[in-house]
């Protein structure tokens, strides 16, 4: 059984990637890669993560994070997140990405934001 299971979801011209276990070094950060990069390649720019349902996130997973925001930068999208646990709002405070990721606690907020 993988470690996170993504599944992707469209709330009008926004794509919903609902993230669900852990994001950590090896098949979960991977799969996160490559996921994103396929709704990039595909057209699908505009992209809400949804970490609800994520456990755990070690510092790989954080880096991934990273990397999937400055990809979806890249090809001139956006990549937000929602619902975001205590556990990793805290963590991102204390490395300072709260600042750099548009963050909500509802879906509907989040995909509006996107308009």
């Amino acid at each position: 059984m993988p470690q996170l299971t993504l599944t992707e979801r469209r709330n009008g011209d926004v794509t919903v990637i609902d993230a669900a276990g852990k994001i950590a070094i090896g098949d979960g950060s991977v799969h996160l890669r490559e996921s994103v990069r396929n709704l990039l390649d595909n057209g699908h720019n505009k992209i809400l993560l949804n970490l609800g349902g994520i456990s755990y996130v070690d510092s790989s997973g954080i880096g991934e994070l990273i990397s999937s925001y400055t990809t979806t930068n890249n090809h001139g999208g956006q990549l937000k997140l929602v619902n975001l646990t205590r556990k990793i709002q805290d963590l991102l405070m204390i490395t300072k990405l709260l600042t750099v990721f548009e963050t909500y606690d509802n879906e509907e907020e989040a995909v509006q934001s996107f308009r």
